[in-house]
């Protein structure tokens, strides 16, 4: 590849989010002369916590880093025994990432991490195009540390980031089957320590080798083949018709009368 970069050296990042809260998803409200669908009410006391997860394209991870809404860090999610150790825990208002807990896992999370396994110069870190993977701040250590920034087109997730491709949707199927599990035993009720505890388990279902290196594959990224996108994309080339002849003369034309016969003849002379 340009500038020596092999698939030791090539990664893809990106946020999922998780809701909190109620495990019910509504409450169905009827009466007995209803006809039509049911009303539902959505149940409040609803937050939002939110994972970065980066993977290589060798089969392996780094530790996420949760982000949940609040202002202060509790200790008792630190004291957890199911958090393993080199995770990471952020906090915003609304549970969502920011410029500057972007910043703060390029530094403290993506660069440490994968220092030990660089095999050239450069690192190519595959993302799209959100605004706190673009700062400033963010461009002026891509430029330090030699990281190659690739930003996605827009709306192309789908197919050329291989989280979105390969790793979110059986993630977040692992975590539901988890919170299933947790109504059955009568928890109504999901907070951060139970999000805690559950999450490491759905990621350690997922995250693994040959998962991650599928869904590289799979988007067309390593190993290199751009097919492996393109035939997923509903294109119809078509051969363009040859426009007609200009000349008049060129088709045979069938005289309709005598005089026009003899002219005809008259000009094949």
């Amino acid at each position: 590849m340009q500038h020596g970069i092999t698939s030791e050296d090539i990664y893809n990042f990106d946020e999922t989010g998780f809701a909190m809260g109620l495990v019910a998803t509504a409450k169905v409200v009827t009466r007995a002369e209803m006809t039509g669908k049911p009303f539902l009410v959505q149940p409040g006391n609803r937050e939002w916590a939110t994972s970065i997860e980066c993977i290589n394209s060798t089969g392996w991870a780094l530790p996420p880093c949760i982000i949940f809404k609040g202002t202060v860090h509790i200790k008792g999610w630190y004291q957890d025994k199911a958090l393993p150790k080199d995770w990471r825990i952020e906090v915003s208002d609304n549970g969502w990432t920011t410029d500057q807990i972007g910043t703060r896992w390029l530094q403290n999370t993506f660069i440490p991490a994968t220092n030990g396994h660089m095999t050239g110069k450069y690192r190519l870190l595959i993302l799209d195009g959100h605004g706190s993977h673009l700062t400033p701040q963010v461009d002026e250590m891509y430029i330090q540390h030699d990281i190659i920034p690739i930003c996605m087109p827009a709306h192309s997730s789908h197919l050329l980031q291989p989280l979105d491709v390969g790793c979110f949707a059986p993630l977040k199927w692992a975590y539901g089957c988890l919170v299933e599990n947790k109504a059955r035993q009568n928890f109504n009720h999901i907070d951060k320590l139970d999000f805690l505890e559950a999450y490491p388990q759905a990621r350690s279902e997922v995250f693994k080798p040959e998962t991650i290196k599928n869904s590289f594959a799979a988007s067309g990224l390593v190993p290199f083949d751009p097919e492996r996108v393109l035939e997923k994309l509903n294109i119809q080339l078509k051969t363009p018709t040859p426009p007609g002849s200009r000349s008049t003369d060129s088709a045979p034309k069938t005289p309709h009368n005598l005089r026009k016969s003899r002219h005809l003849q008259s000009k094949s002379f």
